[in-house]
């Protein structure tokens, strides 16, 4: 028997939340597509390559924010996940690796090739940063530092537009700052019904004290394994 075609709420920013709703499409579902987190790129950023050896990114927004203000695609990529490392290779890297799973799994990565590393590994990222790559590189004996390139803040839709989408079968979610916007959101209108698929037990912990018919995460966080969670 076909599964049944639910209402699924994306929460990612944009461009990112096109790209998945056309995933959620595909497994023959509706995709109800409402950013609760909004991308600002920082102005007037100077990035400072030198000694630099490698650039190191753990989502597809920093990508997309490094292209923006530098035109230097010689160096090697480091990348969380296949998203990433694809946004990589279409802002023209010709020399990317990906890693499966999160932070400590890319740097565990990065340290594994550090005799081929002849400088320093740069991680352009956010203001705010779900995880610490500088800290985990540095703790494996890898020399790295961080600059800061986008913001995220928060985006909340209309009243009329919540009433609609609180009537999903589920809603994923990407992000912990993401998570803390529906938890404001569920406090003021309850919704335990839905589902909420996270994609990994560290995104839904801003979701523990509102009540829901479900919250899960994979295995693994990749966004593959979040998609398979809409039909259990």
């Amino acid at each position: 028997m076909a599964a049944r075609r639910k209402k699924i709420w994306i929460t990612r920013a944009q461009p990112s939340a096109d790209v998945t709703a056309e995933r959620v499409r595909a497994l023959g579902h509706e995709a109800m597509v409402e950013p609760l987190l909004a991308v600002r790129h920082l102005p007037e950023v100077q990035i400072d390559l030198e000694g630099v050896a490698a650039l190191a990114f753990t989502s597809a927004n920093g990508v997309r924010a490094f292209a923006e203000v530098s035109g230097d695609r010689r160096l090697r990529v480091y990348a969380v996940g296949v998203a990433t490392a694809q946004a990589a290779r279409q802002a023209g890297f010709s020399s990317v690796l990906s890693t499966d799973g999160g932070v400590e799994a890319l740097a565990m990565g990065v340290a594994s090739r550090k005799a081929e590393l002849m400088g320093v590994v740069l991680h352009p990222g956010a203001t705010e940063l779900a995880g610490d790559l500088v800290a985990e590189l540095e703790k494996r004996g890898v020399a790295a530092r961080g600059v800061a390139l986008y913001e995220t803040s928060a985006a909340r839709p209309d009243e009329v537009r919540i009433r609609a989408l609180l009537r999903a079968d589920a809603v994923l979610l990407h992000s912990p700052k993401a998570a803390r916007v529906l938890a404001q959101i569920l406090r003021a209108q309850p919704a335990p019904h839905l589902r909420a698929l996270g994609l990994s037990p560290e995104v839904l912990k801003p979701l523990a004290r509102v009540k829901l018919a479900a919250r899960s995460a994979p295995p693994y966080p990749l966004e593959a394994a979040l998609l398979q969670l809409i039909n259990r």
